[in-house]
């Protein structure tokens, strides 16, 4: 029982003042639950320290950090810990932190199984950095608290610099995740001092002025003193040195000073207008000297008291000299004012704190850096402003011809808007009356003509189609400079689109003497989904070339599949030629718009020059690439790749309004179609091509007309012309289906626009199927066959 109670009274006191935390416990600042012993004579053990009769030596300490100053004394600080979790746990990792880098030497105590304190721990910065347990920057050691077992530890501080012990307990996990926000500051701070030593040396690579040299020097002198303090040196940069991780710091203060106030001097030109400021800053460097020299050669405790104390006359004689410089007119001097202020009041309250009359925070633990920061920015500032002096007069100089320039590129940008527009206008003008000569030789096809006329009827349709086919192909161009194309999804056949196009190319090749070949790679599947429209205009394109520049040989058309994509099919097609070949431009040249390669007037092949322009814009268009190869005389190869799309399976597909391939249910001389244009040239060729195919016709000059005519009288399809007066085509369709027995009318668009989305504002506006000009004979045969005759009456 006797033992009890002794053992009671020995645990009593540790258990009262033990700090209690859980295992939900993230952080827990320990400044004011420490403990305090100052052994002025430094030479007390820790059995002495742990003996009865110092342990009423230990004072509670009421601050949230132990701020020593400059103290000869050694610090003992005793911690008593109990971990109570809420749920059973076992042993839980903390880690103990003491956020100061320049302490010199620091010991961890802590309990063995007989209740006696042994050494854990001894590290610092005049240790090498290998010695800290965990390596890091700050002194951390890692505790194994076991649950609801108190625990004391004591630390054993000793520094000839000063004192500072912001002591914390940290989770592991919460340690690690507050790790980033440090990261960011210091790096933001080392961030600027790198910028702007980089940034000032290469001006002063160009300039060659002297003060930024002791700007530059000043800068790497304040930065390596600040990556000194922060522990930053001694973790990467002399992990293997203490001695000079405790030099470093004074030697670095002195040679900031030094080459601070030469900065000053040059740039504020104090031995000028002060002469006894100048003098001021000399002595500083002077002592800026002996500081250097005193921390290579005495002791580290008086060298960094001189340097402390320097670094804060330093500051404020600075800041004097930009007060009197800016009182004396200088312009710059106003920078440097704003920046010296910020340093000021960064350095002053480091140095403060150091002395221990502030408590050490993290502002004021990072106080002298963040103004640092500050002032090198600022002061960059200050020295750019000194360039902008002697820009101002050159901007001056400048400004007129820039007003001019700006002037010329507006009128140039307008002039290319206009000419694009213009281009755009006329391109759409000339298909109406081509439709008119095209439709009318496309007539005279249907009555008798003689050997001679049949022949110039030919040449004629031949010139015609060939000048419709340039004017799409600069309506095409236009349209896609002013971005109106866009890509369609629609199904479509592989085959018959090839089919088609070996249809027309290979009597073109064959007329030359040359062979067409199309390789198809069997394996591709028919259906695919895609702007089966803008892919044959470009294959068009590639192909009428091919023919063009081929005398012998053969044209080849080679497809096949590029990779595979789920859900997607990459297409590569390639058009290759036997022809002249040609030597590729380094540049983007040869898919410039109006540009040949040839461009001479004596140049053997024609053309506008703005097919490969088109093709190369309309394969971007639909996300593919275009790519060539080619020698001279060896022939070319133009490799188009393309993504197209899977069909949706049948059942999911809408079924198609129009009836193709049905057989006819009506004749053409029971039906009635009504002509809607206001051209009287397109109407009378329409006209003229319905009277072929036997229908009986009515016509109206505009939508109003037409309205009208469809009150009165029943009709079995409307051509509808998209572009009149009054009333244009779509907004007739509208009015149109309102009537009695039109909803269900055929009612066919028939516009000049082929290319900029027509055919969705028709389908849009009500209207079942669409038919560009110049109208064909053979395919407004069929469009009236598969939606007039092929439906009951």
């Amino acid at each position: 029982m006797r033992y009890l109670l002794i053992l009671l009274f020995a645990v009593w006191p540790l258990c009262a003042s033990a700090v209690v935390f859980d295992e939900h416990t993230r952080m827990l600042p320990l400044g004011q639950v420490i403990q305090v012993f100052e052994d002025v004579r430094g030479d007390a053990t820790i059995d002495e320290v742990t003996s009865p009769a110092l342990q009423a030596s230990f004072r509670q300490h009421d601050q949230p950090v132990l701020n020593a100053g400059y103290s000869r004394s050694v610090f003992w600080l005793r911690l008593d810990l109990e971990y109570r979790p809420q749920r059973p746990d076992g042993p839980q990792p903390w880690l103990l932190e003491l956020a100061y880098p320049p302490l010199d030497q620091l010991e961890l105590y802590l309990p063995d199984a007989r209740g006696t304190f042994q050494l854990a721990q001894r590290t610092g910065d005049s240790l090498p950095f290998a010695s800290r347990q965990i390596k890091h920057h700050n002194y951390l050691f890692e505790l194994d608290l076991q649950p609801n077992q108190p625990r004391r530890v004591y630390l054993r501080l000793q520094s000839q610099g000063s004192i500072q012990a912001p002591l914390s307990l940290w989770a592991p996990n919460a340690y690690l995740e507050e790790q980033p926000a440090r990261v960011y500051v210091l790096g933001i701070i080392y961030g600027v001092l790198l910028v702007m030593l980089i940034y000032n040396l290469f001006i002063f690579l160009s300039v060659r002025d002297a003060s930024y040299l002791y700007y530059i020097l000043y800068i790497a002198s304040f930065g390596l003193y600040q990556v000194s303090v922060n522990g930053a040196g001694i973790e990467y940069f002399w992990p293997n040195n203490p001695w000079w991780a405790n030099v470093s710091t004074p030697f670095l203060i002195g040679s900031a000073a030094l080459f601070g106030c030469q900065f000053a001097r040059s740039f504020l030109h104090t031995a000028e207008h002060s002469p006894w400021v100048d003098r001021t800053l000399l002595a500083l460097m002077a002592s800026g000297v002996g500081v250097m020299i005193l921390a290579l050669t005495v002791s580290y405790a008086l060298s960094l008291r001189l340097a402390t104390y320097l670094a804060l006359l330093f500051t404020v004689v600075v800041f004097a000299a930009g007060i009197i410089a800016w009182l004396r007119g200088m312009r710059v001097a106003r920078y440097f004012i704003i920046a010296w202020s910020t340093f000021l009041l960064g350095g002053a309250i480091n140095s403060l704190m150091v002395l221990g009359y502030l408590p050490n925070m993290f502002l004021t633990m990072y106080a002298s850096q963040i103004g640092s920061a500050l002032e090198v920015g600022l002061l960059s500032l200050a020295l750019a402003d000194r360039i902008n002096a002697m820009k101002e007069e050159r901007t001056r100089i400048l400004q007129d011809s820039g007003r001019k320039l700006e002037t010329l590129n507006q009128e140039l940008a307008n002039s290319n808007r206009l000419k694009d527009e213009f281009l755009a206008t006329v391109t759409h003008e000339l298909r109406t009356p081509m439709n008119g000569v095209i439709g009318s030789l496309e007539l005279m096809q249907t009555v008798s003509l003689d050997a001679e006329l049949a022949q110039y009827q030919k040449t004629a349709a031949s010139s015609a189609r060939d000048m419709m086919r340039m004017v799409n192909d600069i309506l095409a161009l236009s349209e896609l400079q002013a971005g109106k194309l866009y890509p369609r999804r629609e199904p479509f056949s592989l085959r018959g689109l090839l089919d088609g196009l070996r249809a027309q190319y290979a009597r073109h090749a064959e007329d030359k003497g040359l062979r067409f070949v199309l390789e198809l790679d069997e394996s591709l599947p028919d259906t695919l989904e895609g702007d089966v429209g803008k892919l044959a205009q470009c294959l068009g394109y590639l192909l009428d070339n091919a023919v063009k520049f081929t005398a012998q040989g053969e044209v080849r058309l080679r497809v096949g599949r590029a990779g595979t994509v789920p859900e997607s099919l990459p297409l590569s097609i390639e058009v290759i030629d036997t022809g002249v070949g040609f030597t590729a431009p380094q540049d983007a040249s040869l898919y410039q718009r109006f540009h040949q390669l040839d461009g001479s007037m004596t140049r053997e092949y024609g053309g506008l020059g703005i097919g490969l322009a088109i093709c190369r814009q309309l394969v971007d268009l639909l996300g593919g690439s275009l790519s060539h190869e080619s020698q001279p005389g060896q022939g070319s190869r133009f490799r188009l790749h393309v993504p197209l799309a899977l069909p949706l399976p049948a059942a999911a597909q809408p079924a198609l309004v129009r009836r193709t391939g049905t057989q006819a249910l009506r004749h053409p001389e029971r039906c009635t179609v009504l002509i809607v244009e206001d051209n009287a040239i397109n109407q009378l060729v329409t006209r003229g091509m319905l009277l072929k195919l036997g229908y009986r016709v009515r016509t109206a000059d505009n939508g109003a007309e037409a309205l009208e005519v469809l009150r009165g009288e029943s009709v079995d399809a409307v051509l509808m012309d998209c572009q009149m007066p009054v009333m244009d085509g779509f907004a007739t369709c509208r009015a149109l289906r309102a009537l009695p027995g039109c909803l269900e009318l055929p009612v066919l668009a028939i516009t000049a626009h082929s290319h900029s989305g027509d055919r969705e504002h028709c389908l849009a506006a009500g209207m079942n199927d669409y038919l560009a000009k110049p109208v064909k004979f053979e395919a407004l045969r069929g469009l009236l066959h598969d939606w007039v005759l092929c439906r009951a009456g």
